[in-house]
């Protein structure tokens, strides 16, 4: 068997200024006032990592910055949950994205699941609204509500994913599928072969030279996905 760990945001889906205007809601309900600055788009950064810089650069005194991105980083999901028509109505499919993770789900060595610097209740409102969370088992994920660190996401998704199938997993069979350079390094770093998909804000050069050893220009080739899944794997 094979875990394969999605990514969601410019991956799987695009939610265009959506997210960006939660944090905006959620820093100004909690600092009251609302920041001058938001977190730079598509880096792939954890939301707790993302709102603390956050604080930061919006000049919240330092003494402060820990409390504060607690509160706000607890207030995230709910916050978004009250966008869901607007995920709903705004939020994008990434070309290829469903039909690839059809032919995932379908096939019976793959075990699909997401690792994200989105929060769970984040990634699976964003999942939900796009009709996207029923090809994926979300219950063996990894999560930036599990550990701000993005590469240790893949430890506990591959120890979610041993306790339930009974099988084990570590870099020779697991897989993640992203556009970022965390993306990249969450692969690298934490355990897992790295297929990149330069269809968010990073090109297939620095994809490359972060240390993805393949890259798809998008997910519109279902064939060229499930070879190279296979092929990354079979190459351990």
């Amino acid at each position: 068997m094979i875990l394969v760990l999605w990514d969601i945001d410019r991956t799987l889906v695009y939610t265009g200024d959506i997210d960006r205007r939660v944090y905006r809601e959620t820093f100004t309900s909690v600092v009251g006032r609302p920041p001058t600055a938001l977190p730079a788009r598509g880096t792939g950064v954890t939301m707790p990592l993302a709102v603390r810089e956050l604080l930061r650069v919006n000049r919240v005194p330092e003494k402060s910055v820990e409390t504060l991105a607690d509160r706000i980083v607890a207030e995230l999901p709910d916050r978004l949950a009250g966008h869901r028509k607007l995920l709903a109505t705004e939020g994008i499919i990434m070309p290829g994205a469903m039909d690839a993770l059809a032919a995932v789900q379908q096939a019976e060595h793959l075990i699909p699941t997401v690792v994200t610097g989105n929060l769970r209740g984040s990634a699976e409102t964003k999942l939900s609204e796009l009709g996207l969370i029923g090809y994926l088992d979300t219950d063996i994920g990894g999560y930036a509500s599990d550990d701000p660190h993005r590469p240790a996401l893949v430890r506990i998704a591959q120890d979610r994913a041993a306790t339930k199938h009974g099988a084990q997993f570590n870099r020779d069979n697991t897989v993640i599928v992203g556009d970022s350079l965390e993306d990249v390094r969450t692969g690298l770093e934490g355990g897992a072969k790295v297929i990149a998909v330069a269809s968010g804000t990073t090109t297939e050069r620095q994809l490359r030279a972060a240390g993805a050893e393949h890259v798809l220009p998008d997910l519109t080739s279902t064939a060229a996905l499930l070879s190279l899944i296979d092929q990354v794997v079979s190459a351990s």
